[in-house]
């Protein structure tokens, strides 16, 4: 009998779901390991000659598999290419064709990860899931509540936002009161020395070689040509050249214009109708307000109007002070003083010190 109840830990190979699984083991847990396949670059093309990375690494899952079996529990690995094919890889093509900037990790956190994770763990009989997230959850006044890890150069939170009540109640975090460093220091102390040095990638699962521009080329034949040759336009409405086509750039882009304008110019707003990219100076990336929809509340069941909050626009973004609205099903943000960058499509997070009030897409 497990002292502390039956757990399933996504466990991608990597140093932090395994120091997460290895420490709820030593915890007393009941552990069962579990690892997604999500993507399969065996059969993709424009991987720089990369084979599978990341969460979909062969090397990774035998790494998963090898550190349950040294630890005696069980392993599986859960192959959810169809799911997140039809739901983070379209919505991703879709969101750019939209001429917005998609976050795919945030949709397949909320839709796809944890829905897969709490279909398997009813199914095996475990009470909570677990991953290698530095976020922390808490329950507070019949909710619960997710906030910033203790290490902040690692927080993920806001990929976060969208977890409804019933995954974070059953949601543990073990690294949440971790630093990065001390969790290196775990993987070496349990003998994981390789693992303890491992590197990290930042980059999309799905597009190993960082280049979303050539991805979009490859699920869409044809589209370069579809869309090469639209206008650069100034907020005046003057013509001052033309683009290799709208879904290929992003709002804030300053590089890879392929014009000189004498002065650093940026892409400030994405037109699709007219396959139009505008540009400006710095200053007219500046905005004091945006509207975000499909708002998921964590902290509070409803934002009341006037609420302040700190909102992030984007994962590394330190966030800025603002005032939160109720505005025709949509939450309308007032920033203190203007921030730069507002892309469509990127998630906000509204924040309360620490804890997340709630999150949606910027519209």
């Amino acid at each position: 009998m497990s002292k502390h109840g039956k757990v399933l830990v996504a466990m991608s190979g990597g140093i932090d779901s395994t120091v997460s699984a290895l420490m709820l083991h030593e915890q007393g847990y009941e552990v069962v390991g579990i690892t997604m396949k999500t993507w399969d670059y065996a059969t993709s093309v424009g991987t720089n000659g990369k084979k599978e990375t990341g969460c979909c690494n062969l090397d990774s899952f035998n790494d998963a598999r090898q550190a349950a079996v040294e630890h005696g529990f069980p392993h599986y690995v859960l192959d959810i290419r169809e799911e997140f094919g039809v739901s983070v890889i379209n919505n991703f093509v879709d969101e750019y064709l939209a001429g917005r900037t998609p976050n795919p990790c945030v949709l397949c956190n909320t839709h796809i990860k944890w829905a897969a994770l709490l279909k398997r763990a009813d199914a095996l009989g475990c009470e909570f899931i677990a991953t290698g997230h530095y976020v922390k959850v808490r329950e507070e006044a019949s909710r619960f509540v997710i906030s910033r890890a203790k290490d902040l150069t690692k927080d993920q939170s806001y990929v976060l936002w969208g977890l409804g009540q019933e995954c974070l109640s059953r949601s543990i975090y073990p690294l949440g009161d971790l630093l990065k460093t001390e969790v290196r220091q775990i993987a070496a102390d349990m003998g994981y020395m390789e693992l303890s040095k491992k590197s990290e990638s930042y980059e999309i699962c799905f597009v190993p070689d960082n280049d979303y521009r050539g991805f979009l080329k490859r699920q869409n034949p044809g589209l370069e040509a579809s869309v090469d040759g639209g206008d650069y336009v100034l907020s005046d409405g003057s013509v001052v050249g033309k683009h290799r086509g709208y879904p290929f750039y992003t709002i804030g882009q300053r590089k890879g214009l392929d014009m000189a304008f004498g002065k650093p110019m940026f892409v400030t707003k994405i037109i699709p109708e007219t396959n139009t990219v505008m540009l400006g100076e710095a200053h007219e990336l500046q905005a004091a307000h945006m509207w975000v929809a499909g708002v998921n509340m964590v902290k509070y069941n409803s934002i009341a109007d006037g609420m302040t909050a700190t909102t992030k626009i984007r994962y590394r973004d330190a966030g800025a002070e603002s005032l939160l609205y109720n505005e025709d099903g949509r939450i309308r943000v007032d920033f203190t003083h203007a921030v730069s960058g507002i892309a469509p499509g990127q998630s906000a997070v509204f924040y309360e010190g620490d804890d997340v009030i709630g999150g949606g897409v910027i519209q």
